[in-house]
Order: structure tokens, then sequence, then C-alpha cells
């Protein structure tokens, strides 16, 4: 790990993972994000793609839908690209050639953490196995981000995997929704890679210290479908010790109540009492003198003139009215956020949620801050998302001392390639220098 005294030239040094040199070579969300995600918190991050060196790119990310343009250059970016890849040094380079794997490991050896995300065995196929790697840098923290893990059931290795298969495989789809015969419904966004992303993230540094520790480096084998599984509560105790299979519930709860989602009079809110001091609480608000329901499990299992009490109480009231209602008795009530109460809510802009940067291709834009907050070393977003081999000379150069010809060469031969937005080529940043790696 770099000192932050000996940190490269030119590198923002912030954050409490300032100092630490992460080499990712992931695509497509999951892997990509774990790297984001630790460069947010003043990691080096350098990302590593291979050709094409121009649409349509390695990493489909660079090119998913939505699209924003980068104005007169006519040039267009992902806007997954553009929040998910900021922080982050990028370089060109094709790991089939032998050439280009010894660049990859010069950048290994420069580094505490590798992140990859292929199918299992295609590193070994390159000759960049865990033991290559090691004999570059015996010290480098190894994380490996896939769908179905490395090991296990062959023809389930071998599987394509995506946010939408590993929330099925997890189990985590079987319970969105509402009951049969309604279909379950996938989470509203690419959750299971995004949790996935942030589980390898904190894997990561748990073998970055353990290699601080002993001096040597392991793999961390990170399967999405577990990291959803082991999400999952109490799902396999239930089975394992009662043989209960859960189901979906709708937007209920299956054993807690009131837990709920009801109407108000101008949109949706959560109404969330499951404790017997929040029920002793809405009880009171709602008039409701029963005092049969104040024992739990009757409540849940006569739930019918409760939610009807809450739903009528909550169809002639505004979401202000209801929110207010619910702080001034102590309530867990609030509405159901969407993306512009979002940006309106000045509880997220009095927190620095959203964050302004400038984007190489996009020009200025908005999107959501970082998360969680250090009262000492905060985290921040100090570049945009690079366009492909943005930092090729700097990184090849500054960091790994190579002259100028050898960059040339390597260009020449296509083992080093970029992209660049057209318009006239922004001067190289001058990030590294040889000593103090």
């Amino acid at each position: 790990m770099t000192p932050e005294s000996t940190a490269p030239a030119g590198l923002p040094t912030f954050g409490p993972l300032s100092g630490l040199r992460v080499l990712e070579s992931a695509r497509f969300v999951a892997g990509p994000w774990a790297a984001t995600y630790l460069g947010e918190f003043g990691a080096r991050v350098i990302h590593v793609e291979g050709p094409p060196f121009g649409p349509p790119y390695a990493d489909a990310t660079r090119s998913l839908r939505p699209l924003l343009s980068g104005g007169a250059s006519g040039e267009t970016v992902s806007e997954s690209w553009v929040q998910y890849s900021r922080n982050k040094l990028s370089v060109g380079l094709d790991l089939r050639a032998p050439d280009g794997r010894a660049v990859f490991l010069d950048l290994v050896r420069a580094s505490d953490i590798w992140i990859e995300s292929s199918r299992p065995g295609t590193y070994d196929k390159l000759g960049l196995s865990d033991e290559a790697v090691w004999t570059a840098n015996p010290r480098v923290t190894i994380v490996h981000v896939s769908g179905y893990g490395r090991t296990g059931a062959g023809d389930r290795l071998a599987a394509p995997s995506y946010d939408l298969t590993a929330q099925a495989y997890s189990g985590f789809l079987s319970l969105q929704g509402r009951p049969d015969p309604e279909p379950p419904m996938r989470s509203g966004t690419a959750l299971n890679d995004t949790v996935t992303g942030l589980a390898a993230a904190t894997a990561a540094l748990m073998g970055f210290i353990h290699s601080e520790r002993t001096g040597h480096g392991q793999a961390v084998d990170v399967a999405q479908y577990e990291v959803f599984f082991v999400l999952l509560e109490n799902l396999a105790l239930d089975y394992f010790m009662r043989g209960v299979v859960r189901g979906r519930f709708g937007t209920g709860h299956a054993r807690l109540h009131p837990y709920d989602v009801h109407r108000a009079s101008d949109g949706w809110v959560v109404v969330a009492a499951p404790t017997p001091e929040a029920w002793a609480s809405l009880k009171s608000v709602l008039g409701f003198t029963d005092p049969a329901y104040d024992d739990r499990d009757f409540r849940l299992a006569h739930r019918e003139p409760v939610d009807h009490a809450i739903a009528e109480f909550c169809r002639v009231r505004t979401r202000d009215e209801l929110e207010r209602i619910g702080r001034e008795h102590d309530i867990a009530i609030t509405r159901v956020f969407d993306i512009a109460d979002v940006a309106h809510d000045p509880h997220y802009r009095s927190r620095a949620m959203f964050l302004e940067w400038d984007d190489p291709i996009a020009g200025r834009v908005k999107g959501a801050g970082v998360a969680p907050k250090f009262s000492e070393t905060p985290g921040g977003v100090w570049r945009g998302a690079p366009w492909l081999g943005q930092d090729n000379v700097p990184v090849l150069e500054g960091l790994l001392g190579y002259s100028s010809e050898r960059v040339a060469d390597l260009r020449a031969r296509g083992i080093v390639g970029e992209h660049p937005p057209t318009g006239p080529p922004s001067p190289p940043e001058p990030f590294f220098r040889k000593e103090g790696l």
C-alpha cells in the first residue's frame, strides 16, 4: 500500500482508502461496481479493458441504454457507465497477446487488489492463473466475481448469469410479488449486481488486511447467487427446521404486522408498526380499541380489520399529513419516494446525496452521491468515468516507467488501444511518477 506521503503525483489523496491500489479487469456491473465503490473512498483504481478498442465495447456497460449525448462532439455514453465508473483510470490492453499479459503482470506488481468477473477458467486459459499472478506479486488479493462461483457442479459453473438469473437462482425472486398465480416480480434495479459489488468490495478489503498481516495474498470466490442467498433472513432455517417453503406475500410481510403499503389521497405510503410500542401508538391514532389485537400472533392471523382501518385512515389524507402524524406520534410512516421526490427532499440535499462532476464525454452531470459518511476521511468524486484508454500514457509511462517509444510500439501493434472522443485530445494528465509506486 502506498503511504500518503509517497502517493503518485497528480492523484488526489482522500478517503479512508487513500494509497490502496486496485487493478480491475471486470465488466458489466457487479465486479466493476466493487472497484468503483473502493475508488469513491480514495483507492487508486485502474480499469483494464480489452479489445475491441471502440464500439461495440468489450464492456457492454459503456453502451447500456439510456445514453447521454456528448453535445457538439456527437459522442454518446451510457448513464450507467457515467454513474458506476467514475474515479477510475482506464487502460486499453489486449491480454490475448503475450506482451499484453506482460504489461498486465506489471500492473499486478503495482497493485494490492485485483478484481475480475469472468467465467471460471477464463484467465487460466490466458496464462494468468492465480498462481501466475502470485508469482508476479505474492501479496496481491485476487477477487473473482462470477454468477455461480469457481467450484461446484460443472454444468452450473459454465452457465451464463446476469442479475436476473442470480435473483432467480438465489431464492430471492421466489419471495417478490403477489402469491401464485401472479408471477414473481424482479427487483426494479440490478439489485443483485450492486449488492454483489458491495460484498466483493468488502471481501477485497478483508483479503487485503490478511495480506498485510501475513505477507501473502489469497483468492476470494464471490458468487452472485450466494450473496443474495445469505441475505434472505431465516429462509433456510424455516425450511430445514420447520419444513416451511416461504412464498410471496405481496406488499405485506409474512411475520410482521402492520407492515404494508397503503394508498394516501395523493400517492402511496408505508406504515410500519411491528413492535408493541409502535402498535400502541398506531392503534391510538386509528382509534382501534379491540384488545385482542394487542397479541402479535392474533394480529398476524386476523389482519383484515387492522388493514382496513389503516387503509381508511390513509386514503383521506395526503402523504404530507400522514408523515406529520407519524412524526407527532412516533410511528414509522413515510411516503413511497420516487426520484422526483428524492431530488427535492431537503434531507437528501443536506447529506450531499446529489453530486455534480465533469464527465469526459457527457460534460457536466449530476447523479447520486457517496455513502456512507466518514467524519475524518470522507469519500468523494474526483473525476468522471474515463473513455477507453484515457490513461494509457499516464499509467504505462508514469506508473510502470515505460518509455514513450515502448508505449508507441505497443499501440502500433494493437496491444494497447484507446477510443478518445472526437475533437482535439486533451494532454495526458501527469498522475504518476516512477518513484513511490
